[in-house]
């Protein structure tokens, strides 16, 4: 967690310095992109990266990590030739022209993303925390610097694009090493026959975890979609902004305890059919860290986006203000909820997520104003993670 928390506070600290470089447009069709990116990755290894986790042998695990890593190079070349085929009339369902060019970016970005989750689920199976950690660091680091250099440069929402390129693929590009360095004598054990028969063993992830995951990324992402379409780059900008700064960390410190919680809570599972001890103790690990963090946030949050990031970003500070309750549920839900994983409950984890994008897409069809959908976001989805923790508590057999 420490590791996650510096790889963190990188972009935060400056962010000051990209909201003066760049405008709420540029993070707008930044956002655009960057959500089309995530709701394909969600396909990209046809979610069986999650099932390196659960087999015991060490050879059945590093041969998901290679069908995972295929999977991904096939998804990437599908969205090239679609891309290519179609890429006006994706542009004009967009409604943003800015963001043609940088449709051609999205399969190099999808491949990276992919493979970078199987390394990163098979690093965390061997419990390499710190390994996880410094890697997490560097990303950070280089979109950042590569973030800033290109902004001073001029480049505008190029900068972001690229500045994101270079992060995933770098940290990528290091884990694919280390593995090939430490586990090569592992690596001879992968055979064609072997991942076929662990494709049928998980079929459950692409069967119904796909529809699932792409439902929960859809739910999250079109959000961006929909301000660039509904309302202006502008809008998207500000609600993007506050997901970077407020939402981001909350998610990659609820990773870094889900990396830990993942593996214990597997073994406890495996080995005494409940997972209550671990899913207790990091349930209340989890309110304490973020009780006090929320409080502070909902009562500053204008004022400090104000002063940090200069008075046109004020918006984002209310915005802020008015997700801080789901957010503070979704740090919560996020770790515990992988216990419908462990539990193999694809199809209660499918209906959430269908309950998640159904009522993202009624917010935005109710509200008239981007601030009225904000509101109806925050309390929608606070619903649901409300959900998810009961039941994901339920099959930790925690009553």
């Amino acid at each position: 967690m420490t590791g996650t928390t510096i790889a963190q506070a990188i972009p935060i600290a400056i962010s000051p310095i990209l909201t003066r470089i760049y405008t709420p447009e540029d993070f707008g069709i930044f956002a655009l992109y960057m959500s089309i990116v995530s709701i394909v990755s969600v396909i990209a290894t046809g979610r069986y990266e999650m099932a390196i986790m659960l087999p015991k042998k060490e050879e059945d695990a590093i041969n998901i990590v290679v069908l995972s890593s295929i999977i991904s190079i096939f998804i990437s070349f599908i969205s090239f030739i679609i891309i290519f085929l179609f890429n006006n009339e994706i542009t004009n369902i967009l409604a943003t022209p800015e963001i043609s060019i940088w449709l051609y970016f999205i399969p190099i970005a999808v491949l990276s993303t992919g493979i970078y989750q199987s390394l990163n689920y098979y690093i965390n199976r061997k419990k390499e925390y710190k390994l996880l950690a410094i890697n997490r660091v560097t990303q950070s680091g280089l979109t950042s610097l590569s973030t800033l250099a290109l902004g001073f440069g001029g480049l505008g929402s190029a900068g972001l694009i690229f500045g994101g390129i270079v992060g995933k693929v770098g940290a990528t590009s290091i884990l694919a090493r280390l593995v090939l360095k430490n586990d090569s004598k592992i690596l001879h054990k992968v055979k064609v026959i072997k991942m076929y028969i662990l494709a049928k063993r998980y079929i459950k992830f692409p069967k119904y975890d796909i529809l699932a995951s792409a439902s929960n990324i859809s739910a999250q992402q079109v959000t961006h979609i929909l301000f660039n379409i509904l309302f202006s780059s502008t809008t998207a900008g500000y609600y993007y902004l506050t997901q970077r700064i407020i939402g981001l960390p909350i998610t990659f410190i609820a990773s870094a305890i889900s990396d830990v919680f993942r593996e214990q809570a597997s073994t406890d599972y495996n080995k005494y059919k409940n997972a209550k001890n671990i899913y207790t103790r990091t349930f209340f690990k989890l309110m304490l860290l973020s009780f006090f963090p929320s409080i502070f946030i909902y009562i500053f949050a204008i004022d400090i986006f104000t002063i940090i990031f200069g008075k046109e970003w004020s918006i984002a500070g209310e915005y802020a203000q008015i997700l801080t309750p789901m957010l503070f549920l979704r740090f919560i839900s996020s770790p515990l909820s992988f216990m419908l994983y462990i539990g193999e409950k694809q199809q209660l984890n499918l209906f959430g997520n269908l309950l998640f994008l159904f009522l993202t897409l009624l917010c935005f069809y109710l509200a008239d104003t981007a601030i009225d959908t904000v509101y109806l976001l925050s309390c929608s989805y606070s619903f649901i993670y409300i959900l998810y923790i009961y039941f994901s508590a339920k099959i930790a057999k925690v009553f």
